[in-house]
């Protein structure tokens, strides 16, 4: 992928390489990785890419940036547009997000954090066949793997995507697009790219295709076209937090996290193309909504009372032409409704997140804690109450030159400072949370003292905590002795799946094949059914005798198996293991280290 190229459709794209032949389709890897050295810029914002003399493809992107039609895309050669250049040009440009492009089947609205529950509604055969398309799909990029997953298999996806969301299935085709974006950085091995990240990607595309072919008529599998912003009449917000976005794709902002008198979860965002530069200014932009004369860094502390608001299904506020907004006074994390966060123990907020709330982001929890020390890139941390874990804070965001490191690292130089804590419980590690704000234990001496133009409380993704915000030295308590406790997840043998997964998510089946191959069942799995998980014994051991399986026809001789079947293996171990681990991850957060 060359960030210098526009952002292209997807099913642009995929149209382009369905045309090649096969004998073009096996140069189409070679052809795309050396697109970023050819490109340049043309008149009228094109992009112009030059393969040789008689061989010049030209990006023409509309107006919104994106390369959304076929011919916004041509090619100076004999063949085009039928031909390797033009492919390989597109094949080499980042994907533009999927609002950008195709249109997409009506949805009914969902109502907002108040509203009535989403009725029942069937599959279309349209659904039903672009459910079963995009299964095949994920499934042959499963078995190609990393390795093997190059250009051709990611338009076959995004053929399928682009299928599923014309038939109004946004989030299957998310989903879709989420791989693929995955499997281009990890073939480009891009800094910051994670197998786990992608492995965790496909498991969400496959369950989710799954069931839909199925008929699983679930609102929460279809999606919703665009983020539908029903009204919200007059509400009353008072700000708690702002942490600053900063995507892959090149976007940043920012995001104010609010709350209504009745514990209501809301949140106004400012999130635009600009990268790092833009997470960092976004934080004392002008809020804009329905005039308010405040900027994001007010807001975190103040409130706002708005006539006529729009609401997202999620508690994002727009910002529609009938939107008015007055500010009001802020109120201290002591106050209702704020105190509630950090009334309860924190295990119990994350025990009570439901569970159809699955890869959905997490709420916020609030909890008081002393320090520990700092323990690498993270902070240890125990929570104030007989018995409790110690848990771990990491930086929400770990860009260098965002605050947050360096505001953890400034606080694990102080063991023993109590602090009150609001953040993000990370559900992927065990008693891990993500903290977005901290702020003085009430009644504390030896807790942080911060001016009161911050309301108590210091956003650690922009405010940056200095001495002068510390109690002197002089009265630190006595440190507590490092901590020599288990971790749950880590030293469970669960490892062994998960690096058998991720071994097919690079490799492909055959890397798979291999690994089952190598080790006696006993050696591999053996671990597995002393710990008590035989499942996982027995997911992991049926997947390795798929992945090694060949079939023969009618003759006797060998034939590429289905690579369905393999799917199916795959995601049934993939979704044990990622049972078994949050129920580990839920234990971490009420078990104490020594016990």
């Amino acid at each position: 992928m060359t960030s210098s190229l526009p952002p292209v459709a997807p099913e642009v794209l995929a149209e382009a390489v369905e045309q090649l032949s096969a004998r073009l389709r096996k140069k189409l890897d070679a052809a795309t990785a050396s697109c970023g050295a050819l490109a340049s810029s043309g008149a009228d914002g094109a992009v112009v890419i030059g393969f040789g003399e008689d061989a010049v493809v030209t990006l023409r992107p509309g107006p919104g940036g994106a390369v959304t039609e076929a011919g916004q895309a041509v090619c100076t050669c004999l063949l085009a547009p039928r031909c390797l250049h033009r492919a390989a040009a597109l094949g080499a440009a980042p994907l533009a997000d999927a609002d950008a492009s195709a249109p997409v089947a009506a949805q009914p609205a969902t109502p907002g954090p108040a509203g009535p529950a989403e009725p029942e509604v069937t599959l279309t055969d349209a659904q039903l066949r672009a459910s079963a398309a995009l299964w095949r799909a994920a499934a042959e990029a499963l078995a190609a793997g990393v390795t093997a997953g190059g250009a051709v298999v990611q338009a076959e996806l995004l053929r399928a995507a682009h299928t599923a969301r014309l038939a109004g299935m946004p989030h299957a085709e998310a989903a879709a697009l989420r791989v693929v974006r995955g499997l281009r950085a990890a073939r480009g091995q891009q800094a910051g790219q994670r197998l786990g990240a992608l492995t965790a990607a496909f498991r969400e595309l496959l369950r989710t295709a799954a069931l839909l072919a199925a008929g699983r008529a679930d609102p929460a599998l279809t999606g919703t076209a665009r983020r539908a912003y029903a009204p919200g009449g007059s509400l009353q917000v008072y700000g708690l937090c702002r942490e600053p976005v900063l995507s892959a794709t090149g976007y940043g902002g920012v995001v104010t996290h609010l709350l209504a008198p009745d514990g209501a979860a809301y949140s106004l965002s400012d999130v635009r193309p600009g990268g790092l530069a833009r997470a960092r200014g976004a934080g004392s932009a002008s809020v804009a909504l329905g005039g308010a004369v405040l900027d994001h860094a007010g807001l975190a502390r103040g409130g706002l009372r708005i006539v006529g608001a729009t609401v997202s299904p999620e508690g994002r506020l727009g910002a529609g032409s009938g939107v008015r907004a007055t500010p009001l006074r802020g109120i201290a994390w002591t106050e209702e409704p704020a105190a509630a966060l950090f009334a309860r123990p924190a295990a119990e907020a994350v025990a009570d997140r439901p569970a159809d709330q699955e890869g959905a982001e997490p709420a916020l929890l609030g909890c008081e804690v002393a320090v520990v020390g700092a323990a690498g890139e993270h902070l240890l941390v125990r929570e104030l109450r007989p018995g409790a874990p110690l848990l771990r804070l990491r930086p929400a965001h770990p860009h260098p030159e965002l605050a947050h490191t360096a505001n953890l690292r400034r606080l694990g130089s102080y063991p023993g400072l109590l602090l009150r804590v609001l953040g993000r419980p990370d559900l992927d590690r065990a008693a891990t949370l993500r903290p977005l704000a901290v702020g003085p234990v009430p009644g504390a001496e030896y807790t942080l003292r911060l001016p009161e133009e911050w309301l108590a409380r210091a956003d650690l993704g922009y405010d940056r905590l200095q001495g002068i915000h510390f109690p002197p030295r002089a009265a630190d308590p006595a440190p507590e002795p490092a901590p020599t406790g288990p971790d749950p997840l880590a030293d469970s043998p669960l490892w062994r799946v998960r690096r058998l997964l991720e071994t097919g998510v690079a490799g492909g089946r055959r890397a798979v094949a291999e690994a089952g191959r190598g080790a006696e069942p006993l050696a591999a799995y053996g671990p597995l059914r002393r710990a008590g998980l035989t499942g996982a014994a027995d997911l992991a051991a049926a997947l390795t005798a798929e992945a090694d399986r060949r079939p023969r026809d009618t003759f006797g001789r060998l034939a590429d198996p289905s690579p369905e079947a393999y799917a199916h293996a795959w995601l049934s171990a993939a979704t044990h293991l990622a049972a078994a681990e949050r129920s580990l991850i839920s234990a971490s957060w009420t078990t104490t280290p020594d016990a």
